[in-house]
């Protein structure tokens, strides 16, 4: 027997067996229930003073049978069902309301977001009679304040042959329709950019702002932004739950396939948030974590990536995969079995556990390195800075290299180093790194270490600072603060201030006062001049080894 879903504390043995006998009616396709089920189930209703709920398939077949209680019903898990681009999920679903009323603002919610073919209550009338029948279906259009639309309400048995399987199949070529009308790329993830948070309302829009450049860096189109200031963070859904269905059904009606949160969401968050919205979602951290997982270029920083992701990852497997769910035996399983999950699990654990032996051998190559660099007695210049601030433009200007430099978050990830010739023939080895952010992902800075730790052999820093950009301030404070975290704030710094062709000479000028900087357009050679008297008086005298 298919099993009862719901509330089922406190019924009887003989009560429990009529409604699993539900499982064995069939409808037929063109009606929305046949008048038998109609007056069974509302009898059952009446008599057990709960909402119970069917759902139906396009063959007629009830999938469902739920049990709730005098206002509700709830509809559990539908993943099983799954909802290609402009198409419903196949399930209708027909429930009884105990009080004369229409759909409920949760029945009409769970219409849209779960992309039922019609969402149905049957009023239960005194002595168990079958009532009206109230039905909606989802809007096609793109009427954001009401994504379904109203039926006529059915009242007596002939009014329930209302063509099911008709009126789904134009409600789908109606979807069909509107998408064609959308230019599309294929393959593109279509996002909603929400931020839940209590900081000032300035600080969360450059969050926010540059949140859409990570977006955008990672090939998603955004379609609408979303900025909560609530007094008080929900600990489970970050927001309370009726915005969040709000922010759903926005969503579904703009035909978005991800929700992208401005904050690290923890384990538990992630999954209530995913379970109420039938979406992907994403947080800043995963997101960050993808955008190096396609840049990364070399052996070493691919081994960093797979590192941070699967930490990442780790705390965040659950039983959710319904490929999880079963236990399987063998040599060395815990009890009747050890469940995928846990597998999945160790298997984690073990791959973590080589890469990290793998780093640790990267680790010892860069120190080799190291000394030999030293022996030659070449200074060794770092460039660091925010993300897309021109270092590896700087870079390429500065040695005539052909480093990938876009305008786009972490274009460049993997470090390069080339050697630079100053005025008076004097060599320096010139490397440069990844970009800093802000709250850059703690699984990053693990296992970039041994990238990070490059630093801490450089000679001089040279602190490259998008001027141009309005956040510039609070950038320069996002990498010092970061520096410190790694010790690396007793090393010598200059600045370089990028980008002076985007902004007024005036301002130029109170920049280099207030950042104690050297302007620069990383762009062009001839305003290097400057940066590089600069270098040249800060690093250290060459030793000459041959007189030893």
């Amino acid at each position: 027997m298919k099993r009862v879903y719901g509330n089922k504390r406190g019924l009887k043995p003989s009560q429990l067996k009529r409604i699993e006998n539900l499982y064995r009616r069939r409808i037929p396709p063109e009606l929305i229930i046949s008048p038998e089920l109609r007056r069974d189930v509302c009898l059952l209703s009446a008599e057990l003073h709960r909402q119970i709920g069917l759902l139906i398939d396009r063959l007629g077949r009830v999938t469902h049978v739920l049990v709730g209680d005098a206002q509700s019903i709830f509809i559990p898990d539908l993943s099983a069902y799954r909802v290609a681009a402009g198409r419903l999920r196949g399930l209708r679903c027909v429930h009884t309301h105990l009080k004369p009323e229409a759909l409920t603002t949760d029945d009409l919610t769970d219409l849209a977001l779960l992309r039922l073919d019609l969402m149905a209550a049957m009023e239960v009338l005194p002595e168990g009679r079958p009532g009206p029948i109230h039905w909606a279906t989802v809007h096609p259009g793109k009427d954001l304040h009401t994504p379904f639309q109203h039926q006529e309400t059915l009242r007596t048995s002939a009014d329930l042959e209302i063509g099911c399987k008709g009126l789904v199949q134009a409600l789908e070529d109606e979807f069909a329709q509107a998408r064609a009308q959308v230019k599309r790329v294929t393959g593109v993830e279509r996002a909603f950019l929400i931020s839940v948070t209590n900081s000032p309302r300035k600080k969360a829009m450059d969050s926010l702002a540059e949140l859409r450049e990570l977006a955008r860096t990672n090939g998603v189109e955004i379609l609408e932004t979303v900025l909560q200031l609530p007094k008080r963070i929900d600990p489970r859904f970050l927001m309370g739950r009726g915005k969040l269905k709000e922010i759903a059904l926005l969503a579904l009606t703009y035909d978005a396939t991800l929700l992208i949160f401005d904050q690290e969401l923890n384990p538990s968050q992630s999954r209530s948030i995913s379970d109420q919205v039938d979406l992907k979602v994403v947080d800043r951290t995963q997101l960050i974590l993808d955008i190096f997982a396609q840049r990364a270029q070399t052996r070493e920083g691919k081994l960093q990536v797979e590192l941070a992701q699967l930490r990442y990852m780790l705390p965040r497997l659950t039983t959710k995969n319904k490929a999880m769910s079963r236990l399987t035996g063998g040599i060395g399983g815990r009890g009747p079995g050890e469940t995928k999950l846990e597998i999945n699990r160790r298997r984690v654990r073990e791959r973590i556990s080589r890469l990290e032996k793998s780093l640790k051998s990267v680790q010892k190559n860069r120190q080799q390195q190291r000394q030999r660099r030293e022996k030659r007695g070449l200074p060794v210049i770092s460039i660091i800075g925010y993300t897309n601030a021109g270092k590896s433009t700087l870079l390429n200007t500065l040695t005539r290299s052909a480093v990938l430099a876009e305008n786009k978050l972490f274009a460049t990830l993997d470090p390069s180093s080339r050697r630079l010739k100053f005025p008076r023939e004097r060599e320096v080895i010139i490397t440069d790194t990844v970009g800093f952010i802000k709250n850059l992902p703690k699984e990053l800075l693990v296992a970039f270490r041994a990238t990070l730790e490059e630093l801490s052999g450089a000679d001089l820093l040279l602190h490259v600072v998008d001027i141009s950009n309005p956040r510039h301030m609070a950038q320069v404070q996002s990498v010092e603060r970061l520096l410190a975290d790694l010790q690396l704030d007793t090393i010598p710094e200059i600045r370089a201030l990028n980008k002076i062709d985007r902004v007024p000479a005036a301002d130029c000028e109170t920049l280099r006062q207030r950042l104690d900087g050297i302007p620069i357009c990383a762009r062009e050679a001839d305003s290097l001049h400057d940066l590089l008297a600069q270098l040249d008086r800060k690093l250290p005298h060459p030793v000459d080894h041959t007189s030893r």
